[in-house]
């Protein structure tokens, strides 16, 4: 059974007992600021589970695309994953929790065709503090369900998951009662976390038994809610039938309402019988394309494809929204997404560009459903493969300087299996210089250690914070002799119009095709002056050109950063633009517009700068004219 087919059934069943299908939300919330994604079906539904009319009735489904940054770590077994898609229904107008449990009974054995005797139920134990009795009306109901189906459904009281390891399950136990830590609905989660005011309740999780040889006893007894790969969560019935009042204690209300969802991967993998939700369609066709470009087999590589496969369809559909790489909260999660999975198709030995064979892999698996995908397909893959682009430089640099550090140092090797002990712990000092001075991002610094088997200092976040303060100090106080830029003061607009020179030159250099060499400048409280080599006057069009990509660089906001170098590395590595080549001292600070990797200026300066270029405003040429022999000047100002 394929995905598509899942969800086309799914749908069509809910529709066929009354529920209105209803388009999925964005993945990026642009007006709430308690989260930065759509992490679960529930989350755009919260308002109207809390009281409020849903314009399209009171039963409601669909299917919706979801990202949930918590489990990135996770990503590598075969069931987490960053991306997913939750079908979710919801009754706003009761609980009939009979007809529901019956209904999804039917939707599980008969529309999927999954076994009855390979799903297990769980339920909520009771809060005796809280006077929550334990949820025995749902357990009665799937015994019954099951009953009818000709299986044997005893119940067992777990409590903890943790008492589930040791206590594991007893023949013919089919409905499982856990405590609120598994069984139990609020936004915050357990009884004791449940906020004022909001409706709450017990729920039922539905889990699918892969059999007894997908067990990994190193997590204890086998039981529903381990993670020991026998069982897999399909999906659940949240019962909101309680609200929590001021004092603290729970009420049931008049009128409660039910939330289900199932995870579209899981849900495949249970049809098909396959514990590995990788195994799929959902991943296969990428998986392929990575099998086929690293010449590995995915059975020896099974934790870096999985990695690159959730990571990848998680970046193509944020880019899907407009959404692009950056460091500032929804694009950072993307950039880190995409590096990561540049980084672990590194590993596989990808070492060239990889994404514009990945990207189109990804959006036809989800042509069918969600063709607007394909309408973007371009648009996506050009985005994607930029920042593979800029990140490999990055990747390539770091590692060579990471290889530098790392041999300096020296290792020993023993035993036969050659593992590699450090005679030396990883210092902080080193770890912010490799993120410093070659944009080697300190998480990635972090994960290669761990891979070399290689330590970090036991004080490394200090000493990295350390280095940071310092460098930070150093630039406050240093550059004595160091260029200017024809400052007259150190106020805010000072600063501005510094920046924006900056700015200026880089993109006179972009448009002009030219070096366009400062000959001069000068600032005020009102304009800023640049003179550069040019031999000729500029055109309306170039200076047009001009400052429209300036201001579409304040658009973007990049960030403005400042470090201490050896001139010679600051000249000859890192291209930085200085006017004064032969007075320069041994050290030279040098301020970066834009990403490390990818910056749009980097200038020998001793500053003042604003920290961000969208805090400069309007940029406006007011005039452009001859200074001298060869040099044009040009007045400019920010409104």
């Amino acid at each position: 059974m394929t995905a598509n087919q899942i969800r086309k059934k799914y749908l069509d069943f809910m529709a066929s007992k009354g529920y209105k299908k209803i388009s999925p939300v964005d993945l990026i919330l642009r007006d709430d600021p308690t989260t930065l994604f759509t992490g679960s079906g529930m989350q755009p539904m919260v308002p109207y589970l809390l009281g409020q009319k849903h314009p399209e009735g009171d039963l409601l489904t669909n299917s919706q695309p979801c990202i949930r940054t918590q489990d990135m770590t996770e990503v590598g077994d075969n069931r987490h994953t960053t991306f997913f898609e939750m079908l979710g229904d919801w009754s706003l107008r009761g609980l009939d929790k009979k007809q529901q449990i019956e209904w999804l009974f039917e939707f599980l054995t008969e529309n999927l065709g999954l076994d009855p005797k390979r799903l297990y139920i769980t339920c909520f134990i009771g809060d005796t503090k809280n006077n929550i009795p334990r949820d025995n009306e749902t357990a009665e109901i799937w015994q019954t369900v099951f009953e009818q189906a000709s299986i044997k459904a005893k119940l067992a009281e777990i409590g903890s998951s943790k008492n589930g390891d040791k206590r594991g399950m007893r023949a013919d136990e089919r409905i499982f009662f856990y405590d609120d830590s598994q069984n139990w609905w609020s936004r915050n989660g357990g009884t004791d976390s449940t906020p004022i005011g909001d409706p709450c309740g017990p729920d039922n999780e539905v889990f699918y038994d892969f059999g007894a040889d997908n067990h990994d006893p190193s997590f204890g007894a086998a039981h529903p809610a381990s993670d020991s790969g026998r069982f897999m969560e399909i999906c659940n019935k949240v019962w909101m039938q309680y609200a929590r009042k001021k004092d603290g204690s729970f009420e049931l209300l008049e009128t409660g309402k039910v939330d289900f969802g199932g995870g579209l991967s899981r849900l495949l993998a249970a049809a098909n019988n396959a514990p590995d939700i990788f195994a799929t369609d959902l991943y296969q066709p990428i998986i392929s394309e990575l099998e086929k470009l690293s010449n590995q087999s995915y059975n020896k590589n099974q934790t870096a494809m999985r990695v690159v496969a959730d990571h990848l369809t998680g970046a193509v559909w944020l880019a899907s929204q407009d959404l692009i790489p950056s460091n500032k909260e929804q694009g950072y999660v993307m950039r880190r997404l995409t590096r990561r999975a540049i980084l672990q198709a590194f590993d596989l030995g990808v070492k060239d560009n990889f994404l514009g064979q990945c990207v189109p892999k990804i959006v036809e698996i989800y042509r069918e459903s969600y063709p607007e995908l394909a309408s973007v397909c371009s648009e996506i893959a050009e985005v994607l493969i930029r920042e593979e682009k800029a990140f490999r430089k990055t990747l390539n640099r770091g590692l060579r300087e990471f290889d530098r550090i790392v041999g300096q140092k020296g290792f020993e090797k023993f035993d036969d299996e050659a593992l590699v002990k450090s005679r030396h712990i990883l210092s902080g000092q080193e770890v912010f210089k490799l993120m410093d001075t070659y944009g080697f991002p300190t998480e990635l610094t972090i994960e290669e250690a761990g891979k070399r088997q290689i330590k970090l200092s036991e004080n490394w976040q200090s000493e990295f914070d350390a280095a940071l303060a310092n460098q930070r100090a150093m630039s406050q106080t240093a550059a004595k002799g160091t260029y200017k830029g024809g400052l007259t003061g150190d106020g805010e607009i000072h600063k501005k119009y510094h920046t924006a020179t900056h700015m200026l030159g880089a993109a006179l250099r972009q448009v002009l095709q030219s070096p366009a060499n400062q000959r001069g400048s000068n600032i005020n409280d009102e304009r800023l002056r640049l003179d550069f080599s040019y031999p000729e006057k500029l055109t309306p069009e170039q200076l047009e050109q001009v400052e429209d990509l300036v201001n579409q660089k304040i658009a973007e906001n990049l960030p403005v950063s400042f470090a201490e170098y050896d001139t010679d590395y600051a000249l000859e590595k890192l291209h930085a633009i200085g006017e004064f080549r032969d007075k320069y001292d041994d050290k030279v600070i040098v301020y970066t517009i834009g990403q490390p990797d990818e910056p749009f200026s980097v200038d020998i300066c001793g500053g003042p700068h604003v920290t961000a270029t969208g805090q400069l405003g309007h940029f406006k040429i007011k005039k452009e004219e001859s200074s001298s022999a060869g040099v044009r000047r040009i007045k400019a100002v920010l409104e």
